[in-house]
């Protein structure tokens, strides 16, 4: 989506990491949206450490409620969190009641993908995405757009 084309009743959420714009996460999220035709669109927040930390101890606070992490901060990210902080690393997090809570995606990936052991990182990366464009937006969780999302 391109800015011109956030209107109103776009919905947003947010994909932190050093160069969260041309990262794959973004990439594949929005391919994901634009294909099903959802309104909404992941707005990327380049960040340095050092704001990552003040964004996090004023998330809760701040209007940001849904948030996937690119690999910069999904470790560093566990110091932050209300609730999750017990996976080893976090794919996306929710503000649900002012409290920043984390979610790792792995298992669930097992689950919905076929032949997992044949899958690599940006594979995963996009399944995950698939799981993440459901739980926000509804959308159907298509095995078969993955490899077209990974195209894009």
């Amino acid at each position: 989506m391109k800015p011109e084309e956030i209107k109103p009743d776009t919905k947003l959420c947010t994909i932190v990491g050093w160069n969260a714009q041309t990262g794959k996460t973004r990439k594949y999220f929005n391919a994901i949206l634009k294909e099903k035709a959802v309104n909404a669109t992941a707005i990327a927040l380049n960040l340095r450490d050092d704001n990552f930390d003040f964004m996090m101890k004023n998330l809760a606070a701040s209007p940001v409620k849904q948030m996937m992490l690119e690999d910069d901060f999904r470790f560093s990210i566990l110091n932050y969190l209300d609730k999750g902080s017990d996976f080893e690393y976090i794919d996306f997090i929710e503000v649900i009641d002012g409290k920043i809570i984390g979610y790792n995606l792995e298992d669930e990936v097992d689950v919905i993908a076929k032949d997992v052991e044949f899958m690599d990182a940006d594979m995963r990366l996009a399944v995950k995405t698939l799981i993440i464009a459901n739980r926000w937006y509804d959308t159907p969780i298509d095995m078969d757009l993955v490899p077209q999302i990974m195209k894009k």
